[in-house]
């Protein structure tokens, strides 16, 4: 593509027209990570936080985001998703997240699983702010998508997570 999707041929922004498209099966995975500091790793670590626990909140903030992408993004199409999964996963110097969505539709889910990771993002910075304003999101990407006319995609170089 040499050309953005969402202008028409007046530079008007617009939905793009996927009527045409084929319905087929399309995934996509995002990740995440938000880094703090030893203290507030280990205070996550525990058990007792009064919100509740900052992983478990994250992953079901990411699945509900996933599900309102059209809401966040103003151009991107209301999906039925198949199936959205998000992993948080506590490291040494924080926490990374995981997102993998999928839906048999006209247009991919990109989007979906970048809202999901953001989504798990902010909502473990809200859970842990208390302790520490400085805390960092950090490396917001799509890893990979399948399906659609343009193909599928696995992004090079991908970091696992960081100090586990």
């Amino acid at each position: 593509m040499t050309t953005l999707s969402h202008y028409d041929r007046q530079g008007q922004a617009r939905m793009v027209n996927v009527a045409a498209k084929a319905v087929t099966l399309r995934t996509a995975e995002a990740q995440a990570f938000v880094r703090m500091s030893p203290r507030v790793v280990r205070a996550v670590r525990k058990a007792g936080n009064p919100k509740g626990d900052p992983l478990e909140v994250a992953r079901i903030a990411g699945i509900t985001a996933a599900k309102r992408t059209s809401e966040w993004i103003p151009l991107c199409h209301p999906l039925a998703l198949a199936h959205i999964d998000v992993l948080a996963t506590l490291c040494k110097n924080g926490v990374e997240i995981r997102t993998r969505v999928s839906a048999t539709a006209q247009t991919g889910v990109e989007m979906e699983a970048l809202v999901a990771a953001a989504a798990a993002a902010l909502t473990v910075y809200d859970m842990c702010k208390a302790l520490d304003k400085a805390i960092e999101i950090q490396d917001v990407f799509l890893v990979k998508k399948t399906g659609g006319k343009s193909g599928d995609y696995h992004r090079k170089g991908t970091r696992r997570s960081r100090g586990r």
